[in-house]
């Protein structure tokens, strides 16, 4: 697997967007480096849109069985209530706008999952809202050579900062 190519980068966001999508920035810098923006804005925003439809319908299959294993890995029926309540539309233009910052969009996704938003729609709005911050992101990579281990330790940050945030809310007691 060459470190530098397209397809490389295609893969590891498609993995990323299939599941926590916590490896998208650092790729995207790195990749840019070697890269044109556009065809790493064209290219890794199709792959991330097609990972992120795959857990879509992964979160959507889990939502609805009762089997006791995927009820570790899927929010409570109260969590899902709360989500909803929250966000109550997971439109197309939201999911856009999401996918173009680096904010989190997992409550958006979830709702997207439970409401049975149509997977081809969610993966057009992922990859149209990817398009401009995949872009940038290639851009900032092209001018400023961020060494590889800045970004490693960038990604190991993001998994740690995630991994505590996780288990202290699993310690924090129900209200």
């Amino acid at each position: 697997m060459n470190p530098e190519s397209l397809w490389t980068l295609c893969l590891l966001l498609f993995v990323d967007g299939a599941t926590f999508a916590f490896f998208t920035t650092p790729l995207l810098l790195h990749y840019g480096k070697f890269n044109a923006p556009w065809l790493v804005a064209v290219t890794g925003g199709g792959a991330s849109a097609l990972g992120s439809v795959l857990q879509l319908l992964v979160l959507r299959w889990a939502l609805a069985s009762n089997h006791p294993w995927t009820r570790r890995w899927t929010p409570s029926r109260e969590k899902l209530a709360a989500t909803l309540e929250r966000y109550p539309s997971a439109s197309f233009l939201a999911l856009m706008v999401a996918r173009a910052t680096p904010l989190p969009d997992a409550p958006l996704k979830l709702v997207a999952a439970a409401v049975g938003y149509p997977a081809l729609r969610y993966g057009i709005a992922i990859f149209l809202g990817a398009l401009p911050y995949y872009f940038v992101l290639a851009v900032v990579g092209s001018k400023v050579k961020i060494p590889v281990w800045i970004l490693i330790l960038a990604m190991v940050a993001v998994v740690v900062g995630a991994s505590i945030d996780a288990w202290r809310k699993r310690r924090r007691p129900a209200p």
